[in-house]
This record gives C-alpha cells, structure tokens and sequence, in this order.
C-alpha cells in the first residue's frame, strides 16, 4: 500500500485563506444586506424590520470561517494546528469584514459587491488548493472513493 504524501504547507495556507474568504464574503453580504435595507426603509421602522442584521452576518461569517479553516486543515495530522488555523481564519474573515466596510465608503456599493466577489473567489480557489495539498502524490485517486 502506498502512502499519500501531503504537502502540509498547502494545506495549511489553503484551509486559513478558504476560511477567511468564505467568512470575509459571508460578513460583505451581510452589510450589503444592511445597506439594501437601509435604502429601502424608514430608518425607524429599519430595527422593526430586520432586527440586527449585521450583527446575525458576522456572527455567520464568524461560524462559515472556522468551520472552514478547521475543516479544510483536518488532513494535517497536529490536531492543534487545525484548531489554530480554525482561529486564524475566523480573524481573517473579521479582517476581510472591516476592508469590506472600508471599500464601501471608499466604492459605494459597485466596490461592496466586488469586495464580496473577490473574498468569496479566493476563498474557492484557496479550498480547491487545500484539497490539492492534501492528495499531493494521489493523481490515481479520487477523494473519498475508498480506495
């Protein structure tokens, strides 16, 4: 039987910039939300309405970003390393949250939009490269097929 190599270094770097991407768009969706609703209604009648909205994304972004970072590392071995990166990537998604609010003032909503585009692509793109790290060596196989 052969053993996988991995390559720990990808997996790793993958795993925090898929949880801070995927957390960072979940937080940029919820302002946009906020902006929407803002826009549309009497800013007395916006708390009836909608509760907290911002408050709900970012603790969603807060749970999509760990959950990511802990998931997309758990092929590394070091149980600790997951649970960092698990941490990591929840502070790069309030990290990539505030930028959001930043390109906001800076942009408008056009900049919003692209800031949440962009997150939720690199977030895809660097889970794509965990899975990568974690079948270096494995070109025969497919992920979960057993064998």
């Amino acid at each position: 039987m052969t053993e996988v190599r991995r390559d720990p270094l990808a997996i790793g770097l993958g795993a925090l910039a898929c949880g801070a991407g995927l957390g960072g768009a979940t937080i940029t969706l919820a302002q946009l939300l906020v902006k929407l609703l803002q826009g549309r209604l009497d800013p007395d009648r916006y708390r009836d309405a909608a509760g907290d909205p911002l408050l709900a994304g970012l603790l969603a972004g807060v749970a999509v970003a760990g959950m990511f970072g802990w998931r997309r590392s758990r092929p590394l071995e070091n149980l600790w390393q997951s649970g960092v990166i698990g941490v990591l990537s929840t502070v790069g998604a309030l990290l990539v949250g505030f930028l959001a609010a930043v390109a906001d003032r800076l942009l408008g909503s056009p900049g919003l939009i692209a800031w949440g585009v962009l997150s939720a692509v690199i977030g895809t793109a660097a889970s794509r490269w965990a899975i990568a790290g974690a079948t270096a060596g494995d070109e025969g196989r497919v992920m979960g097929d057993g064998s």
